[in-house]
C-alpha cells in the first residue's frame, strides 16, 4: 500500500468537497455549517474512538460557558455527563483536549476571532480529583493546556504562511494562542516551543495529513483528562 499516496488522495476528496460547497451554497451560514460538519465528520473517521468532536459550549462547575465552538475534540469515557438541550451540547471544561475554529479562509481577522474563542474556554475553571484504585488512589492529576486551532479552506495571504502570517500567529497572547491549524490548499502549521518558538510549515499538497499527524502527536502528549470533581457540580443542588 502507497502510504504517501492514500494520504494524498484524502486530501483531494476533502479539498474538493469544501470547494464544492463553496462555490454552490451561498448562504453565510449554511455555508458555514457545512464546513463544520466536513471537518468534524473527517476528524470522527480518522481519530482514534477515545475521542469525540462536536460543535458545542464548554461550561465549568460554576456554571460559567464559553463562546460556542466548531469543533471540540473531548473525552467520552472517563466524562460522566455530556448535557444535550436541544441539540445544544454542553461539555464540562475538564474533559477538554482541543478546539477549533472553522472558517473558509485563513486571516488576520479569523485567526484573532479563534484566539478569543480559544480564551473563552482556557478562562473557565477546570478541577481534577484523586483516582482510587486497588492499592489506594492516585493523586488528582494537573491540567495541561488545552490545544487550540484554526481549520480553513485556503488562505488570504500572499504566500499563504508568509511573514504576516507568522507575526499574527506569534503576537497572540498566552490564553489566546493558537498551536496548530489547516489552510488545506495552502499549507498547515504548528508552533513549536522548545528551544525558543517556531514555527513548523507543510508544502500546500501535504496539509491535511501533515496537520492530522501533528495533531496526533500532540494528543498523545496529553494522555486522559483529569478525573472530574463531581461534588463541585453537585454543589448546585440544593438537596446536596
Amino acid at each position: 500500500m502507497d502510504l504517501k499516496a492514500t494520504f494524498l488522495n484524502l486530501q483531494k476528496q476533502m479539498e474538493a468537497r469544501l470547494t464544492a460547497n463553496r462555490m454552490i451554497i451561498n448562504h453565510p451560514g449554511a455555508k458555514g455549517d457545512t464546513f463544520e460538519l466536513n471537518w468534524i465528520d473527517w476528524l470522527q473517521n480518522y481519530l482514534p474512538k477515545r475521542y469525540t468532536i462536536d460543535k458545542a459550549f464548554v461550561i465549568d462547575c460554576d456554571g460559567n460557558v464559553s463562546d460556542q465552538i466548531d469543533a471540540v475534540i473531548y473525552d467520552r469515557q472517563y466524562s460522566p455527563f455530556v448535557f444535550n438541550q436541544d441539540g445544544a451540547l454542553y461539555i464540562p471544561s475538564e474533559s477538554v483536549y482541543a478546539a477549533f475554529e472553522v472558517k473558509p479562509e485563513l486571516t488576520k481577522y479569523y485567526i484573532e476571532y479563534a484566539a478569543d474563542k480559544a480564551m473563552s474556554i482556557r478562562r473557565l475553571r477546570r478541577t481534577s480529583a484523586p483516582i482510587p484504585h486497588a492499592g489506594g488512589q492516585y493523586q488528582a492529576k494537573s491540567h495541561f493546556n488545552i490545544i487550540a486551532g484554526i481549520l480553513t479552506l485556503s488562505s488570504s495571504w500572499n504566500p499563504p504562511l508568509g511573514q504576516r502570517f507568522e507575526e499574527t500567529i506569534l503576537s497572540l497572547e498566552q490564553h489566546r494562542s493558537l498551536q496548530i491549524g489547516c489552510a488545506l490548499n495552502a499549507g498547515s502549521f504548528i508552533v513549536n516551543n522548545e528551544n525558543g518558538v517556531s514555527i513548523q510549515k507543510s508544502s500546500p499538497e501535504e496539509s491535511l495529513i501533515f496537520f492530522f499527524l501533528k495533531l496526533l502527536v500532540e494528543l498523545q502528549k496529553l494522555g486522559t483528562t483529569p478525573a472530574i470533581d463531581i461534588n463541585c457540580y453537585a454543589s448546585s443542588l440544593n438537596s446536596f
